[in-house]
């Protein structure tokens, strides 16, 4: 079977999921904050969804870039001699 979806491999969390929260300060658009606030949009609880989904996509992007001469490598040598299983297989 080829690799032709690394993007949808599970991976380890990029982070440390058990430490503690930090406060920081971010400047944002006031009226796009006043918005929020009138919605009770959990800003803390926001930004961490995005930034969980950003670095996610960053560290993919990354394990491919790191990844793509091997996967290459594999994918002719599966096109040349297929997979020990092919003949097993039923799909």
């Amino acid at each position: 079977m080829r690799i032709d979806y690394a993007e949808n491999m599970r991976m380890n969390p990029a982070f440390d999921t058990q430490a503690p929260k930090k406060p920081t300060n971010v400047t944002i658009n006031s009226d796009l904050l006043a918005k929020a606030k009138e919605l009770k949009i959990n800003l803390s609880a926001t930004l961490e969804a995005a930034l969980i989904e950003l670095v996610n996509a960053k560290q993919r992007e990354l394990w491919k870039r790191e990844n793509k001469t091997a996967i290459e490598a594999y994918n002719q040598l599966v096109d040349e001699h297929g997979t020990f299983s092919d003949e097993l297989r039923s799909f």
